[in-house]
C-alpha cells in the first residue's frame, strides 16, 4: 500500500464515520428525547443526552479533526491547488459544517447539564425545548454541507487545479 492509497483510505473511513456517527447521534438524541418527553422519564433522557455527548467527543470530534488533516495531505500529494474552485468549495463547506457542530456540542453540554439538575421532566425549563429545537436546526445545514462535501469528493464538478 502506497501512503497515498493509505491516506485515501483513511480519509474516505474518516469521511464515513463523521456522517456515520453524525446520523446516529442526531437518531438517537432526538427520539430519546421525545420518548423520554412522552413518558416522563428524566433517567433515559439524562442517559440519552450524557451519551450523545460521550458519543461526539470519542467520535465525531477526533473524525472532524482527521478528516481536516489527511484532506489538506492528499490534496499535497496530489498537486492540487489549495486555492482552485474546489478546494475553496470543500473548505467553505466543512468551515460551515464546523460552524454549526461547534454549538451543537455547546448545547448538548448545557442539555445534559440542565436534564441533571431537576428532578423530573416537567421541570424541564422552557430553555431546555427551545435549546432542543436550535439544536436540532444546526444539525439540519450541517449534513446538508457535509453531503454536499461527499458530492464534491466524488463528482470534482468544480477544477482541482
Amino acid at each position: 500500500m502506497t501512503a497515498y492509497d493509505f491516506w485515501k483510505t483513511a480519509h474516505v473511513l474518516s469521511a464515513a464515520v463523521i456522517l456515520g456517527t453524525g446520523w446516529g447521534i442526531a437518531f438517537f438524541c432526538w427520539f430519546g428525547y421525545r420518548g423520554a418527553m412522552r413518558s416522563g422519564d428524566i433517567g433515559s433522557l439524562r442517559s440519552v443526552l450524557r451519551l450523545t455527548v460521550v458519543a461526539d467527543a470519542c467520535f465525531t470530534l477526533p473524525a472532524v479533526a482527521f478528516q481536516a488533516a489527511s484532506g489538506a495531505i492528499l490534496m499535497k500529494q496530489l498537486g492540487w491547488a489549495h486555492p482552485s474552485a474546489w478546494a475553496i468549495a470543500v473548505w467553505a463547506l466543512f468551515i460551515f459544517a464546523g460552524a454549526c457542530w461547534v454549538p451543537v456540542v455547546c448545547i448538548q453540554a448545557y442539555l445534559k447539564r440542565t436534564a441533571g439538575s431537576v428532578p423530573s421532566t416537567e421541570w424541564l425549563p422552557r430553555s431546555f425545548h427551545t435549546w432542543f429545537r436550535v439544536w436540532y436546526g444546526l444539525g439540519v445545514p450541517a449534513f446538508a454541507a457535509v453531503i454536499a462535501i461527499y458530492w464534491l469528493m466524488i463528482a470534482k464538478p468544480l477544477p482541482v487545479t
